[in-house]
Formats: C-alpha cells, sequence, structure tokens
C-alpha cells in the first residue's frame, strides 16, 4: 500500500472539542441541529475539504471558516451538510390535495403561485410544475423553488436527471413532461422547457427574514426540511415564510412533520396542511 503523501489525510479524525465547534456554526448559519450521531457524516462530507487545503485537523478548517475571510467556502461547507434526499411525487396525497381541493374548486383569474421552499435539487418544484401545467391548462401559474444551498439550485436549474429518477412520475407526464435523452445523453431525462420556463430558482436561507423578491403565494410547500430544525428555528423560519403566504392561502409540512405549538396565524385543514386564515 502507498504511503500517504505528507500533510495530505487519508481519514483525519475529529474530536468532540472539533465537532461542537462545528455543531455550533451549522445551527448558526442554516439554523440546523446536527446530533451527535452525525459525527460520521460530518466527518465523512468534509475530510475532502481538509484534504483540499492540506490541513491535517478539522480545527484548521474550522479557523479558516470562522475567520469569516472564505465565504465561498463556508458556502461549500453548507453545501455538503445541507444536501437532503428528494424524489418525484413524494408524499402523494398532497399533490392530490392541491389538485382536488385548492385548484380545481378555484375561480381567481390571478397567477396561481406556489413556493417549493426547500427544494433541493428541484423534483418538488417541477413535481409540481407538471401538476400545475396539467390541472390550470391555459390559466397562469408560477413556482419559486428555494433552497439555502447552491449545490443542488444548480443542479435544480440543470432540470436533467439521471433516468432512474423518474419513479412515481405517473406515465402520461412522463410522456408529456420529459425528454428523453440520446446518444451522450442516453440514460437520462429533462424536463421539458415549457415548464422549465414557469419555474424560477432562488437562493434563500428559511432562518432569515425573507428578502428576495419573491412575491406572495396561494401554497408553500415546507417539506421534510422542519425535522433538522429545533422547536426556536422552527417557529423562527414559520414566522418568516407566514408574511409570503396570502390570504387563505396553505402552507404543506412533510408527513413526519408537526407545527403542534408553533401554527401562530395558522388554522389546522388537516395533518400536515394549514391555512392562513381570510380574516385576522
Amino acid at each position: 500500500m502507498p504511503a500517504p503523501v505528507a500533510g495530505r489525510p487519508t481519514g483525519a479524525a475529529i474530536t468532540d472539542e472539533e465537532f461542537s465547534l462545528f455543531q455550533r456554526l451549522i445551527y448558526r448559519i442554516a439554523g440546523i441541529s446536527l446530533s451527535d450521531s452525525k459525527k460520521v457524516l460530518l466527518v465523512g462530507r468534509l475530510s475532502k475539504r481538509l484534504r483540499h487545503y492540506d490541513f491535517t485537523t478539522f480545527s484548521q478548517y474550522y479557523r479558516m471558516l470562522a475567520g469569516g475571510q472564505h465565504p465561498d467556502e463556508l458556502q461549500v461547507m453548507v453545501d455538503l451538510l445541507t444536501t437532503n434526499e428528494t424524489y418525484f411525487f413524494r408524499e402523494p396525497r398532497h399533490f392530490e390535495f392541491l389538485r382536488d381541493e385548492i385548484i380545481r374548486p378555484r375561480r381567481s383569474p390571478a397567477p396561481f403561485r406556489v413556493w417549493s421552499a426547500a427544494s433541493s435539487t428541484g423534483e418538488e418544484a417541477y413535481t409540481l410544475a407538471m401538476l400545475l401545467a396539467d390541472t390550470l391548462s391555459s390559466s397562469p401559474w408560477e413556482i419559486v423553488g428555494s433552497d439555502i444551498s447552491t449545490q443542488v439550485l444548480a443542479k435544480a436549474e440543470a432540470a436533467h436527471y439521471p433516468m432512474e429518477r423518474n419513479d412515481g412520475i405517473p406515465p402520461d407526464y412522463l410522456v408529456k413532461y420529459c425528454l428523453k435523452g440520446v446518444r451522450a445523453q442516453s440514460g437520462t431525462f429533462l424536463i421539458a422547457p415549457e415548464l422549465r420556463r414557469r419555474v424560477r430558482f432562488v437562493q434563500i436561507n428559511l432562518t432569515l427574514p425573507v428578502e428576495a423578491d419573491i412575491g406572495e403565494f396561494d401554497v408553500i410547500f415546507l417539506r421534510n426540511v422542519m425535522i433538522y430544525f429545533d422547536m426556536e428555528t422552527k417557529r423562527k423560519v414559520v414566522a418568516n415564510l407566514l408574511p409570503r403566504l396570502k390570504r387563505g392561502g396553505h402552507l404543506i409540512i412533510g408527513h413526519s412533520e408537526t407545527l403542534n405549538g408553533i401554527q401562530q396565524g395558522l388554522e389546522a385543514v388537516r395533518a400536515t396542511i394549514y391555512r392562513k386564515p381570510l380574516a385576522g
């Protein structure tokens, strides 16, 4: 076996003190409570950055990040620690509710607007786009997708996925809204341009007041991200989103999540689905 190159660790260990520093840092930046059980994950994802800078300890990498002189590297760290699993038509009952209980009874001529607030690599936003294109027909609609990670947003904007990611997409939607790759792009598919034109992606940190010019929404999807937040951060996130939700609009969270104790300004419609009252 070749000897390791000096200064290029093949698997740097992390002390409890160092891990605690990164726990506090990612909490301060993104509101994420990184449990002690995530130590192996953190080491696995950040070790490559130590190698990149020829660092031999996590303390060296932390000092560089905390010094404030390398905001681009701070974003790299956030990207590596916040990428989450997602897929098309995840938790399908939410999309059935959106179609049957919100869109079909709607009579307003105004554009129907949806915010995929934790859009990751875009599967949720494009699922919404397929549903809206099919259900609203020629009526105007818009979707905004956001995430704190610039890495996943770049993938979402590309709208280009491996073919195995199409599980869950109804066959008629697959034919109508997805372009199958050929030759060099074989084994992949691309979301149709007429959908991509109506979906915009923006970097937003949900733990901070939303300053981006994204307007108000009829529906906000905030799914499978609250599980990473403590109660204080959950309250902050909901408070940041509520001003962007129209009166009578709906907030939808993941099936494994709840707003018990923090649903200020919202009324429960059914499990994981909340509504902003028309008055109050």
